[in-house]
């Protein structure tokens, strides 16, 4: 059995202004277009103090758990595809 290696990266890219921390994942693969997934967090209003750090954790946590979600939408497509494929022959 050969082991197949490839290198897939997410890049991380983080904004924060007044309170609003935005996050955008990208995974870049072997695919022609990064899979991209966005996520935000806020700062509340009961909050004592502003920490860019915690919203940019919260923001790139939920950036990534959608980029997942992508990406198991994409492989079920995948799999959909080719049994259809393989059943027209």
């Amino acid at each position: 059995m050969e082991i197949t290696t490839e290198n897939w990266t997410v890049e991380l890219l983080l904004s924060e202004i007044d309170g609003h921390s935005h996050a955008e994942a990208r995974l870049h693969s072997r695919r022609p277009l990064a899979l991209t997934a966005t996520g935000d967090a806020r700062l509340s209003p009961e909050d004592p103090v502003d920490v860019p750090e915690i919203g940019f954790e919260l923001a790139a946590a939920r950036a990534l758990v959608r980029l997942g979600e992508l990406l198991v939408l994409e492989a079920d497509g995948d799999v959909h595809a080719l049994l259809r494929d393989l059943h027209r022959t």
